[in-house]
């Protein structure tokens, strides 16, 4: 068939105005200054998906410097002319991209780089940025108004960096959405042992340092990165079931307390593995570091952080945030609850599974001590704010919510639901509609009522 003249020009009218659309929608732009978290719109940044970071860091405790190269392996989701990384306060003196100077701005906690070139969508490109200063923990009301992140510590320093830290010591796409694996070398000096995630790779001599390479093989956030250094006795093994378990405990604290935390670390790591799935991670471990200031513990991966000797309860409440934290993470961190109200939960799991109280008698518990005009009603535990979202309710009413959902569902298809959940999402991120989804799915039941009760309105329920 052929075209006429006037049919063969209104083709090529038409193909260079695709074109023209084409190469428009394809030109380089900005990537975004971050991913529009309703907490913390600038954490995080658009443009990129993070793929691999690679750490060097050299820590002096003598004057708390910290000097440190990170390069980001990453992947252009779109054609980037510029983009963004997060670092607080430290001190940028070279940014490289692909190996080439790339020139560098600082807008509050923001490092704005534009490459030589422009990056396409789709490519992978490397950017290494040599920094250095002393790092600043953060505080406020967030973490229980504890300091938090960057933690001068008597002989070192505690790094546990939930929710936003991670880039106070290394530049990053610092937010949970954005995951990816991980190679930290930490300089530091002799007699200090340096404790980071994953798997101890090779320690070495360098003049009067010692350098630790440790690599976390597995996705991780940003916030569950460390590099804890100090005095530690250290204990290696595995757990009855096989699992590689590192244990650092500062010697301070080796006879504080009757919980032998290597035992209940190893112990729990094999229980939850038969409750929720695989154990995600190579390895199982804890880091206990004298830091009073900081009165808290995070779920570090792998090596769960604690500022003094914790309860057996904590412990495995941590351990449990390896899968519910750790290895299915936040998309947005509204929806912690995903995290804490899951932990809290394990650890009424514990209780019963060590026949000390059944779980709906620490549901009767909690619920009974709070009065209906108690604040701890007051808090909307799938959207509990930035500065409340690590509010009690968030724990306890979350952990409320799994309890009532396993009285409405049985446990047949609550205990199926739990490692289905982990399987579904490994490695990945999940909100809380994907929960009720998937609640919804494996029970057969419509359960809108039961999660807009306990999750999306306040006042204390009725039973």
């Amino acid at each position: 068939m052929a075209l006429s003249r006037s049919a063969r020009l209104g083709a090529l009218a038409t193909a260079a105005a695709s074109f023209l659309v084409i190469a428009a929608s394809s030109a380089p732009t900005p990537g975004a200054d971050g991913i529009g978290d309703s907490y913390f719109p600038q954490l995080g940044n658009g443009g990129f998906d993070a793929r691999h970071y690679d750490l060097n860091v050299a820590y002096s405790p003598d004057t708390d410097r910290l000097d440190g190269r990170t390069t980001l392996t990453a992947r252009a989701t779109q054609s980037l002319s510029s983009f963004d990384l997060d670092l607080q306060r430290l001190e940028v003196t070279r940014v490289e991209v692909d190996g080439r100077r790339a020139d560098f701005t600082r807008d509050g906690d923001e490092l704005h780089i534009t490459p030589h070139g422009a990056i396409h969508k789709g490519r992978t490109f490397t950017v290494a940025v040599t920094y250095g200063g002393v790092p600043e923990a953060l505080n406020g009301p967030i973490v229980f108004g504890s300091d938090y992140g960057w933690m001068k510590t008597a002989d070192g320093v505690f790094v546990a960096c939930e929710p936003n830290a991670a880039s106070t010591w290394f530049p990053s796409s610092d937010h949970p959405s954005d995951k990816a694996t991980y190679d930290i070398r930490i300089k530091a000096p002799k007699g200090l042992t340096s404790v980071s995630n994953g798997r101890l790779i090779s320690t070495y001599d360098q003049g009067d340092s010692t350098v630790a390479h440790w690599r976390e093989s597995r996705p991780m956030a940003t916030y569950l990165a460390t590099a804890t250094i100090g005095k530690f006795d250290v204990r290696t093994g595995t757990t009855p079931a096989g699992t590689p378990i590192y244990v650092a405990i500062d010697p301070v604290l080796t006879n504080s307390n009757s919980v032998d935390v290597y035992a209940v670390t190893a112990e729990a790591t094999d229980y939850w593995s038969q409750v929720f799935g695989p154990y995600p991670f190579e390895e199982t471990g804890a880091i206990v570091d004298d830091m009073p200031q900081a009165g808290f513990s995070l779920e570090v991966q792998s090596k769960p952080a604690y500022s003094a000797v914790r309860s057996e309860s904590t412990i495995v409440h941590e351990l449990a945030h390896q899968w519910f934290g750790d290895s299915v993470s936040v998309e947005r961190w509204k929806d912690i609850w995903l995290n804490e109200g899951f932990a809290t939960y394990a650890q009424w799991l514990w209780s019963e599974h060590k026949g000390i109280r059944s779980a709906h008698d620490s549901f009767l518990a909690g619920y009974n001590a709070r009065p209906a005009d108690s604040a701890f009603w007051g808090t909307v535990v799938a959207d509990p704010q930035r500065d409340t979202m690590f509010a009690s309710a968030v724990y306890q009413r979350g952990a409320m919510t799994l309890q009532m959902l396993r009285e409405r569902i049985g446990d047949t298809a609550f205990f199926k639901l739990l490692p289905a959940w982990t399987r579904l999402h490994k490695y990945g991120n999940a909100d809380t509609a994907d929960f009720i989804h998937l609640a919804e799915r494996i029970s057969g039941r419509q359960l809108d009522d039961l999660f807009r009760t306990w999750l999306f309105t306040t006042g204390k329920p009725t039973l």
